[in-house]
């Protein structure tokens, strides 16, 4: 009998308050538990302000927790960056640094002389459908070039784990379908480990081997499904019956909390 697979990434019992004054605190995380395998692509889905966003910055070190631990291959890790390539919902190119200057800064940041740096971005280029632009500004880029882009700058430090916040939410519906099936044929070429938020529910079953939903304020988890569907995905498999059924399952229990979340707001409004 084989012993279990360590999680890469295991969330132990968060909790995260923050201080409003007067000795008043507001929680926003409350005990949530759950892990990620290895290779594993795991969405996770939520009411508006439910708390996704600062559960995520407490996974990529950028906040502490109140209570509870993030652990990375069984090890404790809370606070600490440099296992994680997080890329947040706006690419933040930086306009004065071409397209292979801007993808070698995560390398500078850890003290990679910069020709080195460059050199070694421009190698992920043809991957990244980014081959030609080396030289280019981001203003030359159309958005979803520009997204991959600053993927591109996230997975050149060569971490295994990809946090990815909302990383298509700005782009138009044909490129946002292009770069999910982009994203799709890299995470497996690569094996990363990766945790998407998203608002899609389309999305998530698409992309994800395991969705899982978060409450209504403060963010615990309410479901963690499962999607079994073969990969590689193609596009068409979203007009199937299987796919339609974990749209179905999904919606319903995120609607259900999205309620939760405007009663509470209304509340808060009318006090």
């Amino acid at each position: 009998m084989h012993a279990e697979m360590t999680p890469k990434i295991e969330l132990v019992g968060l909790d995260k308050q923050f201080a409003l004054g007067g000795g008043e605190t507001r929680e926003v995380v409350r005990d949530v538990s759950f892990s990620v395998k290895p290779g594993e692509f795991v969405s996770v889905i939520g009411p508006s302000g439910c708390g996704k966003s600062t559960m995520f910055n407490i996974i990529a070190g950028l906040e502490l927790p109140t209570e509870g631990e993030v652990k990375v291959d069984g090890a404790v890790v809370n606070g600490q960056r440099e296992h994680f390539a997080y890329m947040p919902q706006k690419d933040l190119l930086f306009p004065w640094r071409t397209i292979a200057e801007n993808g070698a800064l995560g390398l500078e940041v850890q003290g990679v002389p910069k020709k080195k740096a460059v050199e070694r971005a421009k190698s992920f280029f043809s991957t990244f459908g980014l081959a030609g632009y080396e030289n280019a500004h981001p203003y030359e880029l159309s958005g979803g070039m520009r997204q991959r882009a600053a993927l591109l700058r996230t997975v050149v430090q060569g971490r295994e784990i990809l946090l990815l916040d909302e990383p298509f939410g700005a782009l138009d519906s044909l490129t946002r379908i292009e770069m999910q099936n982009w994203l799709q044929g890299v995470w497996s070429e690569y094996s990363w480990t990766a945790v998407l938020i998203t608002h899609d529910i389309r999305e998530a079953v698409y992309l994800s081997d395991r969705v899982i939903v978060l409450t209504a304020r403060p963010a615990s988890v309410r479901l963690e499904l499962e999607i079994d569907l073969p990969r590689p995905r193609e596009l068409g498999i979203v007009t199937s019956p299987e796919f339609a059924a974990y749209e179905e399952q999904l919606i319903e229990v995120l609607h259900e909390e999205s309620r939760k979340a405007f009663a509470q707001q209304n509340g808060a409004e009318k006090r």
